[in-house]
């Protein structure tokens, strides 16, 4: 019976760790597509600065 609790005790740890991992991982995966977005953006916005400077 111990044994058991023991078992439930450490598989809601780690199911608790998952999805705070899973959470973790959303956000960072936000950010790089946010930082992408960025960089695609301001290399964008670069070409047309040398253009205008061309001109």
């Amino acid at each position: 019976m111990t044994q058991e609790k023991t078992d439930k005790n450490v598989l809601k740890q780690l199911r608790s760790e998952n999805k705070k991992l899973k959470k973790e991982l959303n956000r960072k995966e936000k950010v790089l597509a946010e930082t992408a977005a960025l960089l695609v953006l301001r290399k964008k916005l670069d070409a047309l600065w040398e253009e205008n400077e061309d001109a």
